[in-house]
């Protein structure tokens, strides 16, 4: 399996095809990410050749309209049958949303009808397995208490869980990936913790940042 850069990859993918983009308002951080250019919906609309996006949060859709962003549709990720909107993508990007998800195999399901059967959905999460979140936790979990782990997330996966997950929703796993730290985290660590990232990783790449399965439909 390789290591590759998250953001990299997804841009790449998308590259010159139509495009879903789930989550694509980056909640809560919307305004923050636009001020350090830094939002992934805005890379991929340089890139694709066509690229609506979902979401649920109302607030960050109204500040993508607002910055000139169309295709927009508010939509929960676990009711995708009550989007009002009926065609099918080359590429839908699942980009650090699943974990945040009560029903992920819902969402699996749903998804499903945004897909023919050349469709990729690319899925990507953090790693149950990460050594930076392991040397953090060590560091400063004052007792188990205070884990590294966005407020809104209620899941951790790894290459088995989510394999097993995308398999009971009728998905087929095509390509599988570990990513490694990006431009969203290593500018911001303390130096020690990209050190302890970087030598875990050179050691197993299995211990890297966050992992990335590329989907389609069962034959």
């Amino acid at each position: 399996m390789n290591i590759v850069q998250r953001t990299d990859l997804i841009v790449e993918r998308s590259r010159g095809r139509s495009v879903l983009h789930l989550g694509c308002t980056n909640h809560p951080y919307t305004q923050d990410a636009i001020d350090r250019d830094m939002l992934l919906h805005f890379d991929l609309a340089k890139v694709s050749d066509e690229l609506f996006g979902f979401d649920y949060d109302q607030e960050g859709l109204d500040t993508l309209a607002a910055a000139g962003v169309d295709n927009l549709f508010r939509a929960d990720l676990e009711r995708l049958d009550e989007v009002p909107l009926d065609r099918t993508f080359d590429v839908i990007i699942a980009g650090e949303m699943i974990e945040h998800l009560s029903n992920p195999g819902m969402f699996l399901r749903g998804i499903q009808r945004f897909m023919s059967a050349d469709t990729e959905l690319v899925i990507t999460t953090i790693n149950a397995y990460c050594a930076l979140r392991f040397a953090m936790y060590a560091l400063r979990g004052k007792g188990g208490v205070s884990e590294p782990v966005h407020p809104d997330h209620v899941y951790y996966f790894s290459y088995r869980t989510l394999s097993h997950l995308i398999d009971r929703a009728d998905l087929d796993v095509v390509d599988f990936m570990f990513y490694d730290l990006g431009r969203e985290h290593r500018p911001y660590n303390p130096w020690y913790l990209n050190l302890a990232n970087d030598i875990a990783v050179k050691i197993s790449r299995q211990l890297a940042d966050g992992v990335i399965a590329v989907c389609k439909l069962k034959k």
